[in-house]
């Protein structure tokens, strides 16, 4: 895991892209080409004191809406149905629920949510925003589901459709 801090533009631009303040950012996981924020990683515990599971979360408006069409169309559900007939990909997303735990309790560990991950890990394909949220974080090849998704959505990283007010 890499963060870069992030910075007064980028909260700006995470709040421009979630319509909402930001809260207990750690950092940015993943940006697009553009240098916008792609993916923040916010801390386990809040400030008020609430645990938060989900490390990763994916804030960039093109990518969010390309992934909720995925879900939309049955895309959890196809990979449902592939975790519980292919034991190399179900290793593989086991495999990728630790690597996300590790990532997070690298960062604070949370009693409340001990070996608790995000997106249905490591036996569910619950949300596909927190699994291509931890691929681009975690680069390809750690969650095997939210590879599949960011390569079946029809958007990347690489290429920048940001709105002009929301560039790094």
């Amino acid at each position: 895991m890499s963060l870069t801090p992030a910075t007064d533009r980028d909260l700006e631009i995470m709040e421009l892209q979630l319509g909402r303040p930001m809260r207990d950012v750690l950092g940015i996981a993943a940006r697009c080409a553009c240098g916008a924020p792609t993916v923040v990683s916010t801390k386990p515990r809040l400030a008020d004191g609430t645990p938060f599971p989900t490390f990763y979360y994916l804030t960039h408006p093109a990518a969010t809406a390309k992934i909720s069409t995925l879900e939309a169309n049955g895309f959890m559900a196809i990979e449902q149905a592939k975790l519980a007939e292919d034991d190399e990909l179900r290793a593989a997303y086991e495999a990728a629920h630790r690597a996300y735990i590790a990532d997070r309790d690298a960062n604070g560990l949370v009693s409340e949510i001990d070996g608790i991950s995000a997106g249905g890990m490591p036996t569910r394909v619950k949300c596909l925003h927190a699994l291509v949220g931890h691929s681009l974080a975690a680069g390809p090849g750690v969650n095997p589901i939210g590879d599949a998704a960011l390569a079946a959505c029809g958007w990347s990283p690489a290429v920048c459709e940001c709105l002009p007010d929301a560039r790094g």
